[in-house]
């Protein structure tokens, strides 16, 4: 019994042991009657056991599965005798039409023979019921029709690999060149640690004349303060005031000649004197414009 009848019969079992008793005696009687009759064939008495609920449930449902498989195998065996009854009538008759035309298997020859099993072996294998001539060919048909498939799928699998091959080979080689990539960094580490260490002591060579420098700019702040510089002072003031000077040179220039003129004159101690008390005239002029335009030079501009 196979595990699936035992499993059905270990249901109805669980089922049946649920059931109230009134047909229990009846399920003993026939359970009884079919262990006598197996163990009877068997040609063995029944062992003694004890007859409880749960094991009479078993039992029935045992033997209400067996004997629905015997009777099964009752009708599929009267059914494959009767086939096989058939059979030996058609092979009868079959032989009894080819012993008529000539053709009975003593009167052939033993290629003939051989090729008659060939035949029907290769009837066999193609899976076929005859060996008419369309059945061989309709099972041929299959044959090429699965071969045309198995030939797809392989070409279908050859491209694959293919494909598969062509990204190994390219995966393979950016391997390679990640591995000599990796190897050129490994002997340029030396010199970029050299050049690095480089970069830090010009860095701190930087860092120190940036801090020199800080103290010579505090230094000339310091020296700006102290001759009085101001933020008023710019390029465009003192531009200014150096064109201003060019132009009181040029005024003054005609002065400094007419007294170098006065240079040459007698010593008349008169004239002298009047001619001192008008260059000290024109000297104090000079001065006071002077002053005027110096004033006017630093004077903030509205």
């Amino acid at each position: 019994m196979s595990d699936s009848s035992i499993t059905e019969v270990a249901k109805g079992s669980s089922i049946a042991a649920g059931t109230g008793g009134g047909s229990e005696a009846s399920w003993i009687g026939e359970v009884k009657q079919w262990l006598a009759q197996e163990f009877g064939q068997a040609g063995k008495e029944v062992p003694h056991f004890e007859y409880t609920p749960r094991s009479v449930a078993y039992l029935h449902n045992l033997a209400t599965l067996s004997q629905a498989k015997t009777q099964a195998s009752k009708i599929l065996a009267s059914d494959f005798r009767l086939k096989a009854s058939e059979y030996r009538s058609q092979a009868a008759r079959i032989r009894e039409i080819l012993e008529n035309v000539g053709l009975a298997q003593e009167s052939l020859a033993s290629n003939v023979v051989g090729s008659v099993q060939v035949l029907a072996n290769v009837a066999n294998l193609l899976n076929i019921r005859d060996t008419e001539l369309s059945s061989f060919l309709v099972a041929m048909g299959d044959i090429s029709l699965r071969k045309t498939n198995v030939e797809e799928k392989r070409a279908k699998v050859q491209k694959e690999s293919k494909v598969l091959l062509d990204y190994t080979r390219k995966a393979i080689a950016r391997l390679t060149y990640l591995k000599r990539t990796l190897a050129q960094l490994e002997d340029d580490v030396a010199p970029c640690e050299a050049q690095m260490e480089n970069w830090k002591t010009n860095l701190a060579v930087m860092a120190a004349k940036e801090r020199q420098y800080m103290q010579q700019s505090a230094n000339y702040k310091a020296m700006l303060n102290r001759v009085g510089y101001s933020s008023d002072i710019s390029h465009g003031v003192l531009v200014e005031m150096a064109e201003n000077r060019m132009e009181l040179e040029k005024k003054t220039k005609p002065i400094l000649d007419t007294l170098r003129s006065y240079q040459d004159l007698p010593p008349d101690k008169a004239l002298a004197a009047l001619a001192i008390e008008d260059k000290k005239r024109q000297y104090t002029a000079a001065e006071k414009y002077l002053e005027d335009v110096l004033q006017s030079a630093f004077a903030p501009s509205e």
